[in-house]
């Protein structure tokens, strides 16, 4: 295959670089194929995520969940593993010269890797051209170059006196004053770049998969290669909780467990052959025959024999509770530790006065997670925020889906009920709330596959975790695009308002304990407070706290790059929905802030 290996993050490879997307190399623009093509087959058995039946089960996924392969090219250019295959795309090249811009189709056939690829007319290297088409039913092609050319109009039929032919170079690219348009050498037509164009359309086609489109032509767009539009994955994340992170590991029935190849072997009904299997086993698995047998048993009766947990009232709810469960005896291997520091907080801040007191009655548990597992999926994409998301096997017939289990800490916290209910009884605050609201259904962020229940209290929390990861960035020594927000937040009889600030990497056992020691409550008081004072002034204001909309589709209110805003991977919301308004409070608007709602204990 005439491609390039890239090396990508693995968590790039659920989000920015997943499947459909299009990645920079080296030297040429890649994208990322389908699943059904990143093994050989089925994924090994190794490489499925086990213990996350719970996690499936609360984000309704019925597919297994099974990491991505993790190939590697050494330096004698020799692949180690399975590499995630992608195709070269966009499939033309331009020349860059302002006076020639001739187009190339696919100029690296037939040529070896590293071969320069010049202008057959001036000689410049050329380079891929930075436009694509991609339509809302999912389909993402090469732009139809030679129709373009040949068009009287838009949505004109293409003339038939002059016939494509890619085999020789005979379009080109005329860049001026006007609009870009496209010139036939041979025949003289010309076109110009519109932005909506007619295109056969033939759902689920991509670049490494092109059936002959059926003739019925349907309105695509004509985009640049980093336009937003173009892919969007859709990524589905959730912490392992107890039942399932309290199983043992390296037992003799989990160590069976994860192995298909010796279950099959159990499986024989010939005498002989169970008995040469179980010495076999035994032997690999440093136990007894007996053991062996005895965890044979329990996987036949269902093993890991977690009880059904109702996962009606939705993952946040599951999570919440578990973090506010205080658990103790916990084993070395479990996935998901935690240590309440809640009554330390409130001993120690019997002793302070003033505004930092009421930052202490403001919280109402503070919890360290020395240990947690997430489990990140690649659940789908859109192009041009279609109805419905592309599958990551563009059919839906895989039985699998690609996930990653990452492994961190955290720290978490959750506000005060009292406070919160005094603080919403505000009706100005509800109704500046309510503009949210509408701007959000009215322009629903692109790729977002969950709705947000746009409230007080979740514009309040996402802008107070926003402040906190600023400040930990710049006390606490993480880069703030390392840290990660998950807001709990709901009203009603169980209400939550609950805010975990954690950070969780691929390939680390444990943690390495930086932030649970922020969590420390006179260190964690320090940020708490500093997070507040930053939420109460911008180095914008009083342009940017006089905001009643700004950022994309308007949906943040006094929130800025110099006040609220976080690097990407952060934010679970794409850096919307933040307003300070709703911490610090507006006087003009009738609108107190926060902490004049704290009742104070003192």
């Amino acid at each position: 295959m005439n491609e390039e290996a890239l090396e990508v993050r693995l968590s790039h490879i659920l989000r920015d670089c997943s499947v459909g997307a299009i990645v920079q190399g080296e030297k040429f623009m890649v994208s990322v194929q389908d699943i059904s093509r990143w093994y050989s087959g089925e994924p090994p058995p190794d490489r499925e995520i086990r213990y996350v039946a719970q996690v499936r089960a609360a984000l309704g996924i019925e597919e297994r969940l099974c990491e991505p392969p993790t190939g590697s090219v050494t330096d004698q250019h020799n692949v180690e593993g399975t590499l995630i295959p992608a195709t070269r795309f966009p499939g033309w090249m331009r020349c860059p010269g302002r006076n020639c811009g001739l187009l190339h189709n696919r100029p690296w056939r037939g040529r070896d890797v590293g071969t320069r690829l010049s202008c057959q007319d001036c000689g410049r290297e050329l380079e891929q051209v930075p436009w694509v088409v991609a339509h809302k039913a999912g389909f993402l092609a090469d732009v139809p170059w030679h129709r373009l050319a040949h068009r009287s109009g838009q949505g004109a039929s293409v003339s038939k006196s002059c016939k494509a032919d890619w085999s020789e170079p005979y379009l080109r690219l005329v860049e001026g004053e006007g609009p870009r348009s496209v010139r036939c050498t041979r025949c003289r037509a010309e076109g110009v770049m519109t932005r909506r164009l007619a295109f056969p359309r033939n759902q689920g086609t991509q670049p490494w998969v092109r059936p002959p489109p059926p003739p019925v032509p349907e309105e695509a767009w004509l985009l640049e290669v980093n336009d937003v539009r173009v892919h969007a994955s859709w990524t589905s994340s959730a912490l392992v909780i107890p039942p399932e992170s309290r199983i043992r590991k390296g037992t003799v029935v989990d160590r069976l467990y994860g192995n298909s190849s010796f279950l099959e072997k159990l499986k024989t009904r010939v005498p002989l052959r169970r008995k040469s299997a179980l010495k076999v086993i035994s032997r690999e698995l440093r136990c007894t025959e007996s053991e062996v047998i005895e965890a044979e048993r329990l996987i036949e009766s269902g093993y890991p024999a977690i009880v059904s947990i109702d996962t009606t009232a939705g993952l946040d709810r599951l999570e919440f509770e578990a973090l506010i469960k205080e658990i103790e005896d916990f084993n070395d291997d479990e996935d998901f530790v935690t240590q309440h520091r809640t009554r330390d907080w409130k001993l120690w801040g019997r002793s302070l006065h003033g505004e930092v007191r009421r930052v202490v009655d403001a919280v109402e548990h503070l919890i360290e997670v020395p240990r947690l597992k997430e489990i990140t999926i690649l659940r789908g994409f859109w192009r041009l925020g279609g109805d419905e998301a592309i599958p990551p096997d563009l059919t839906g017939d895989t039985g699998w889906l690609p996930a990653l289990a990452l492994r961190g800490e955290g720290l978490f916290f959750t506000l005060d009920e009292a406070t919160l209910r005094k603080w919403e009884n505000q009706p100005d605050l509800w109704h500046r709330a309510e503009g949210f609201r509408q701007r959000y259904e009215a322009f629903r962020p692109y790729g977002t596959a969950r709705a947000v229940d746009i409230s007080p209290r979740f514009l309040m929390l996402h802008t107070l975790a926003h402040c906190l990861i600023r400040q930990l960035e710049a006390d606490g020594g993480y880069p703030a695009a390392s840290l990660r927000e998950r807001i709990y937040c709901g009203g009603g009889p169980s209400p939550m308002a609950g805010i975990l600030v954690y950070v969780a990497v691929p390939d680390m056992i444990g943690s390495l304990g930086g932030l649970v020691e922020l969590a420390e409550p006179v260190r964690f008081l320090r940020h708490l407070v500093r997070a507040f004072e930053v939420a109460s002034w911008c180095s914008l204001d009083p342009i940017c706290a006089g905001h009643e909309g700004q950022g994309p589709d308007l949906l943040n209110g006094a929130a800025c790059a110099a006040c609220a805003l976080v690097p990407e991977p952060s934010c679970q919301h794409g850096n919307v929905l933040l307003d300070r308004t709703f911490i610090k409070g507006d006087a003009a608007r009738n609108i107190s802030s926060l902490l004049d709602n704290v009742r104070s204990s003192e």
